[in-house]
């Protein structure tokens, strides 16, 4: 299909959204970003459960909903009816990517897993989203809490003298959905080329595993259980928050150079040149006598005073800011979208944006079945047959 230049990368690419929560709600959400059209199937009683998942609420629905269900269609679909099922089906078969995080088994005890989606349409990116992939037990639901604490995740965060934390967002799913989001990229780009589709399989745990880094290099390595460090580095000192006379600031002197321009911009030379801190080896096996060196120092002054003398000598520093601070301070990448029962919400917009082309449109968070009867239109379904499958309880429409 002919695009103007600067169309968005996935225009003309529909995806269908058998997916909810966070995951998979993240993948199609990037996508719709990068201009495809996503349809999002839900359940007609409630919908994703996301949702409920408040408060806060805006006109309905949840902050949590609104935040990762921009730019889709939200269409009403009873999986269990074998109609609903049916209509479900039809519209895999009209799509390049399908993308599904049901329970282990599930997509096929509906007869919407990959074989029946790829009869239909032999050249289908299809993209499964689990828990734990191919492991046992393999019908073992996943949620991103308990993959922080089966990874080691969990065991890395939090105080060294305290217990172990989970990071503060659903870090795990986020990343799964970013995962998810570039393997069905690059399965589409391989369609370019060769024509054919191809199946796409991604788990929270093989995510997690990935998101360790080089803490889980450092335990293959060592054979050794890497401990926590609080807000500290393992590797690398000073990289971490100070406490300021008013609050706090980060500073990350990640080399023997930033730490020398560290020492100078607060007034301390004498740290630079002390053999016991020379190198960055020497100064993780004396991390305690030179973080107590630098607090006492920090401790003097505001935060926002160190702040401008330390980014001015280079030294990458800032103040530890709350999550609506940093939001209203003038960086955040926000869109202002216009919801049908919120009226205008501001959301986080993409981390993302390209210079040749547009991005896809703003279009708010959908409500449920907002766009059940504009979609199954384009099945052919006429208005009577819209009417009797709603009377059944099949499919369901919004009011608004």
């Amino acid at each position: 299909m002919s695009q103007p230049a600067n169309a968005p990368p996935l225009a003309g690419v529909r995806v269908v959204d058998l997916s909810r929560v966070l995951a998979g709600p993240y993948a199609t959400m990037t996508l719709a970003d990068l201009g495809a059209d996503v349809v999002k199937i839900e359940h007609p009683a409630g919908g994703d459960e996301t949702r409920a998942w408040g408060p806060p609420f805006a006109g309905g629905e949840s902050a949590y909903f609104l935040s990762v269900n921009r730019g889709k269609r939200s269409v009403a679909v009873d999986l269990k009816d074998p109609e609903g099922r049916d209509l479900a089906l039809e519209l895999c078969a009209r799509a390049d990517v399908v993308i599904e995080n049901f329970r282990p088994g599930g997509a096929a005890r509906l007869g919407l897993d990959y074989e029946a989606v790829r009869a239909r349409r032999p050249d289908v990116v299809y993209c499964t989203i689990s828990g734990f992939g191919s492991r046992e037990p393999s019908d073992r639901a996943g949620y991103d809490f308990t993959v922080q604490a089966e990874s080691g995740l969990m065991a890395i965060t939090g105080e060294p003298d305290g217990e172990p934390v989970k990071v503060g967002v659903a870090i795990v799913d986020v990343l799964t959905g970013l995962n998810a989001a570039t393997a069905i990229l690059a399965a589409l780009h391989r369609r370019d080329v060769t024509g054919e589709g191809d199946r796409v399989e991604v788990s929270l745990l093989d995510t997690a595993f990935a998101a360790l880094v080089n803490v889980g290099a450092n335990a293959l390595l060592t054979g050794e259980e890497p401990r926590r460090y609080g807000n500290a580095h393992p590797s690398i000192v000073p990289y971490q928050p100070f406490r300021a006379a008013d609050g706090w600031i980060a500073v990350a002197a990640a080399n023997d150079g930033l730490y020398s321009k560290l020492c100078l911009a607060i007034g301390r030379p004498d740290l630079a040149v002390d053999e016991r801190y020379a190198t960055n080896e020497l100064r993780v096996l004396n991390r305690e006598p030179l973080i107590a060196e630098l607090q006492a120092v920090f401790a003097g002054r505001a935060a926002e005073e160190w702040e401008g003398p330390l980014l001015a000598s280079g030294v990458p520093a800032g103040s530890i800011r709350g999550v609506g601070e940093a939001l209203r301070a003038g960086q955040a990448r926000t869109r202002l979208v216009d919801h049908p029962t919120a009226g205008a919400v501001e959301l986080v917009g993409p981390p993302f944006e390209l210079e040749s082309a547009l991005l896809g449109a703003s279009a708010p968070p959908p409500l449920l079945g907002q766009h059940t009867a504009e979609v199954l239109a384009e099945l052919g379904v006429d208005d009577e047959r819209l009417g009797s499958l709603e009377e059944r309880g099949v499919i369901a429409r919004s009011a608004a």
